[in-house]
C-alpha cells in the first residue's frame, strides 16, 4: 500500500468501517473459511493489512498469538479501541516487524490488491522470510485479469487469479495447496467477483 493509499483509506476509515468493520457484515463463507485455516495453522498468526482488525480479532479468539498489522493509523486506533484484548501495530507488510521464520501463519485478507503488480513478487518473498517452514499464507483477491486495474471504492486497486497468483507463489518458495474462485455472493459487500489461495512455505 503506497502513501496515496494509505491516506485515502485514512480519509474514508469511518465509512469503511461503516460498512465492512464488523464479522456480521461478511459472509458466512469467509468467516468459516478463515476460522478453519486458524485452527489448522499452528504458531503465531499475523493479520498482515488488518483494516479495522475484524479478522485479527477472529484469529485471536482461536486461543492464539495474533498481531495485525495496518499502515492506516486511523484502522489501527479503531481496532485498539474495539478489541482491546488483540495486539495491533502499525506499520507495513512489506516490512514485517518479526523475525526470520517465526511465524505459522500470514492472512493477507484482500490487503495485496492495492499493491503494484510489480512490487508483489517482493511481498511474497517478506511472507516467506517471515514464515517458519510448514507455515501457511491465505490470500484474498478480486478475480479477473491478473495485474489489470480496476476503481476499487476507496483506492485503485489490481485483479489476478489463482494461476498467477500459484506462479508467483511458486517463484516464492510456497506450495499451492487450494484454491477457489466464485462470484459475488447475494448482500456481500462487494460486487466483484472473488478468489482465496493457500499456500504453504516450503
Amino acid at each position: 500500500m503506497n502513501d496515496s493509499t494509505t491516506a485515502a483509506y485514512g480519509a474514508r476509515a469511518a465509512e469503511y468501517i461503516s460498512v465492512a468493520g464488523r464479522l456480521d457484515q461478511m459472509t458466512d463463507a469467509d468467516h468459516a473459511l478463515i476460522e478453519a485455516w486458524r485452527d489448522a495453522t499452528p504458531g503465531r498468526l499475523v493479520d498482515a493489512g488488518c483494516g479495522p482488525g475484524l479478522w485479527t480479532a477472529l484469529l485471536h479468539d482461536g486461543h492464539r498469538d495474533a498481531l495485525g498489522i495496518d499502515l492506516s493509523e486511523r484502522f489501527i486506533a479503531h481496532a485498539r479501541a474495539t478489541y482491546p484484548g488483540v495486539r495491533f501495530q502499525h506499520g507495513s507488510f512489506a516490512d514485517l516487524p518479526v523475525g526470520d521464520a517465526t511465524l505459522g501463519g500470514i492472512l493477507a485478507w484482500y490487503s495485496v490488491i492495492h499493491t503494484s503488480p510489480t512490487e508483489v513478487p517482493a511481498i511474497l518473498a517478506e511472507f516467506a522470510r517471515a514464515l517458519a517452514p510448514g507455515g501457511s499464507i491465505l490470500i484474498g483477491f478480486f478475480d479477473g485479469i491478473p495485474g489489470a486495474p480496476f476503481d476499487h471504492a476507496v483506492a485503485p486497486a489490481y485483479f489476478w487469479d489463482a494461476e498467477a497468483l500459484t506462479r508467483l507463489l511458486n517463484a516464492a518458495a510456497f506450495t499451492v495447496t487450494a484454491s477457489e474462485s466464485r462470484p459475488r455472493l447475494p448482500g456481500e459487500v462487494s460486487t466483484r467477483p472473488q478468489g482465496h489461495i493457500l499456500a504453504t512455505r516450503s
